[in-house]
């Protein structure tokens, strides 16, 4: 009985450390770092080059995606509706897709895209990941405050509802 006790006392510690180092490691780790990001420049679907930089200043909501991404596709029409009632009050969204320029330019006719549609290769993913998208999935979403820090990262898509609330914080 006595031997017992001590293995069920030695589990009980076991788990508590194994808890408090998960818990340091993931409370520990810094914050993601915008720098890559805003340091990309990337065409648009006309192959103009947009470096992400020149949207500093305003709340960036950095959308990565693709045309053959169906979640991707539910919550661009959001993004949209963002844009045209929020943009004039300092949010600008961006679309980077994980696609090629003629299918992004279509598909951006076709949604009447009111935001950039950056064209990426999935080289764009390797900006994604140290920013939490450790899984390279798509939609996966960014979002800066005015002065470039990151105030949320999402792997999957957002619900307009979650999107407005976090956006209206720091517009």
């Amino acid at each position: 009985m006595r031997v017992n006790r001590r293995i069920a006392l030695f589990g009980v510690v076991a788990l508590a450390a194994l808890a408090a180092g998960i818990g340091f490691a993931v409370w520990s780790r810094p914050a993601p770092d915008a720098g890559q990001l805003l340091a990309l420049a990337l065409p648009d679907a006309q192959g103009t080059r947009q470096p992400l930089q020149q949207w500093r200043g305003k709340v960036l909501v950095v959308n990565f995606w693709a045309t053959w991404c169906g979640p991707c596709r539910e919550e661009m029409p959001e993004f949209v509706r963002a844009q045209r009632d929020l943009g004039p009050a300092g949010l600008q969204v961006v679309g980077i897709a994980i696609d090629q320029a003629d299918k992004v330019a279509s598909f951006a006719k076709e949604l009447d895209l009111n935001y950039p549609a950056l064209v990426g290769s999935y080289e764009a993913l390797d900006v994604a990941k140290p920013l939490g998208d450790a899984l390279l999935g798509l939609p996966f979403t960014v979002i800066l405050d005015r002065q470039g820090r990151i105030v949320h990262t999402q792997l999957g898509p957002m619900k307009p509802t979650q999107l407005r609330a976090i956006i209206s914080k720091f517009l």
